[in-house]
C-alpha cells in the first residue's frame, strides 16, 4: 500500500470542472462571518460538484486571501454569486423549481438521513450565521428544515462541517438511490 501523488488522482482542471456535469443542488450562505468557513465551503462544494454557491448579506466574497487559504483555488472553479437579500434569492430559487432545504434546528425537523428528494428535484441548501443560524424569515419560506443528528453535549456544528455533511449525504443518496 502507498499514498498516491496528486498527479495520479486524475482531477479535472478548473476549466474542465466548470464545464463538467454537477449534482442538482446549490448552497446559500447567509451572513456567514468567517472567511475560513466560506473558503472551506467552496472547497467542499467543488469536491461534491455543487452547481453554485450564493453568498448573501455580509458573507465574505472572493477574491480574498483568507478565503483562498482554505478554498485552495476552488473559489476559481466553483460558480458563485453574491445576493444582497437572502429572502429575495430564496423566492427566486423557488420560482426556478428548487426545493428550499434550510439546515437548522426547528420544532418540525426532517433528520438529514431521512431526506430523500425525487431524483429530478433540484435543492437549495440554506446555511445561516455562525451564531444566530438561519433567519426566521427564511425558515418560514423553507419547504423542509433539515437537522443533522448529534449525540454529544454541543448542539451545533461549524457551518463548514455542517455543509460538508449535508453535501456528502445528498451526493451519497443520488449515487445510491
Amino acid at each position: 500500500m502507498r499514498k498516491i501523488a496528486n498527479e495520479e488522482l486524475g482531477r479535472l482542471s478548473a476549466e474542465d470542472f466548470q464545464q463538467a456535469g454537477k449534482f442538482p443542488y446549490v448552497l446559500v450562505l447567509d451572513n456567514v462571518r468567517s472567511h475560513h468557513n466560506v473558503g472551506s465551503v467552496f472547497r467542499t462544494a467543488d469536491a461534491f460538484a455543487a452547481e453554485k454557491i450564493y453568498l448573501c448579506g455580509f458573507t465574505p466574497q472572493p477574491p480574498h486571501r483568507e478565503i483562498h487559504k482554505t478554498a485552495l483555488g476552488s473559489e476559481n472553479s466553483m460558480a458563485w454569486q453574491h445576493a444582497r437579500e437572502v429572502q429575495q434569492l430564496v423566492l427566486i430559487l423557488k420560482q426556478e423549481g428548487y426545493l428550499i432545504a434550510v439546515v437548522e434546528q426547528t420544532n418540525t425537523p426532517t433528520l438529514l438521513q431521512h431526506f430523500k428528494p425525487e431524483s429530478t428535484q433540484k435543492v437549495a441548501f440554506v446555511f445561516g450565521n455562525e451564531i444566530s443560524g438561519v433567519a426566521d424569515e427564511v425558515v418560514a419560506l423553507a419547504n423542509v428544515c433539515l437537522e443533522i443528528p448529534q449525540f454529544g453535549t454541543k448542539h451545533s456544528l461549524n457551518i463548514s462541517v455542517a455543509a460538508a455533511v449535508v453535501m456528502w449525504q445528498f451526493v451519497r443518496n443520488r449515487n445510491n438511490p
